[in-house]
């Protein structure tokens, strides 16, 4: 795929630096809210990285308008990133089917499948760790999950 040529340098520049921008405010966020916490749990988490719904978790503060706020911001930038990914996806796809020959749809589509491969990984092992139950959660379980969708799709190049 020609990203750079097809939209140009500009464009490409532009989509880089949201994506950056976007993840700094979300990070700068998280962080400030996590530095503001009083700990009175001690500060030893149960988990393989240290993630912000485990550290409210050791919060001696009533965290629930945290943790709604978290919530929030969260499912904004999931449904936001989502929604892009799908209309990329659908573009690829309709450019897919536009090529004439059976030969160059087939070498365009197994270029694309190993990245909906890995999308698809990330996505459900993210889903599962974070929407499971706190009955079905495990140590051994939270932790494969994490090596999952951390350690797996982004070491999958492409």
């Amino acid at each position: 795929l020609h990203y750079g040529t097809l939209l140009g340098s500009r464009a490409c520049a532009h989509m880089a630096a949201a994506a950056w921008a976007t993840a700094f405010l979300y990070s700068l966020l998280h962080t400030a809210n996590t530095f503001s916490l009083p700990l009175c749990h001690g500060n030893v988490l149960d988990q393989f990285f240290c993630e912000i719904p485990q550290i409210l978790k050791l919060s001696c503060a009533k965290s629930h308008l945290r943790e709604l706020g978290l919530l929030a911001v969260s499912a904004c930038l999931v449904f936001v990133c989502f929604a892009f990914i799908v209309f990329s996806y659908l573009q690829i796809f309709r450019a897919v089917l536009r090529i004439p020959t059976e030969q160059g749809r087939h070498k365009a589509f197994s270029t694309c499948l190993p990245h909906l491969a890995v999308l698809s990984l990330f996505v459900s092992s993210v889903s599962v760790a974070y929407l499971k139950p706190p009955s079905l959660s495990s140590p051994s379980l939270n932790l494969a999950l994490s090596v999952l969708y951390s350690v797996v799709p982004p070491g999958q190049g492409g």
